[in-house]
């Protein structure tokens, strides 16, 4: 029978911590907390995306591979520091929490809520902000920030739970071949007094 301790909790458990009003309280402010953050960093790239673009357009393109790099980078990173703590939470598997719905909400609300704010801008007059018409632009540009959300926050949370993992099985061999090694001096030493003590009976 597993016995559930040393940190690890009974799948029963995890179910009610999940469904419980608290659980889902916290897994609601998890995945709006990513998505109002990561809709301040599409809405401030854009505007500077706008701005850089109307100083000097002839390097419009680098600007927005400068932008949609660094909006790419700010959610890759975050996924991996999601996937680090969550392996380190939850040393088994079964147990880790739903890193692919919490990130897929963050950028849905991401997608819609950046573009609206940006479509807003782009109507009162700020230039190079958005000349599309309301329904591409939350249709269209919203799936591309959540895609643009999305993917690299969940390529991060595996590279960081696959990191964690590999330290987790390092350490485990080590105190494995730890205690390894003290059974063999055990026996050795208990090898040793049954020689000494033949020894001794024989003389």
């Amino acid at each position: 029978m597993r016995e559930w301790g040393g940190g690890n909790t009974p799948p029963h458990s995890r179910v009610f911590e999940i469904t419980s009003p608290m659980g889902k309280l916290s897994a609601m402010v998890s995945w709006l907390l990513r998505g109002v953050v990561m809709t301040a960093v599409h809405v401030v790239a854009r505007v500077l995306l706008g701005i850089a673009v109307v100083q000097a357009p002839l390097h419009s393109t680098a600007w927005k591979t400068i932008a949609v790099a660094a909006v790419i980078f700010i959610a890759l990173v975050w996924g991996g520091f999601d996937g680090i703590r969550d392996a380190r939470a939850h040393p088994d598997p079964d147990d880790y929490d739903d890193l692919t719905i919490r990130w897929l909400k963050a950028g849905v609300f991401a997608g819609l809520v950046s573009c609206l704010i940006c479509w807003i801008l782009g109507t009162v007059g700020v230039k190079g902000i958005s000349e599309a018409s309301f329904f591409i632009e939350i249709i269209a540009g919203g799936s591309f920030i959540a895609l643009l959300t999305f993917f690299p926050a969940f390529f991060g949370a595996s590279v960081g739970r696959w990191l964690t993992r590999r330290d987790q099985r390092k350490e485990q061999r080590r105190r494995d071949d730890a205690d390894r090694d003290d059974d063999t001096a055990v026996i050795e030493r208990a090898d040793d007094r049954s020689v000494a003590a033949s020894g001794a009976e024989s003389a």
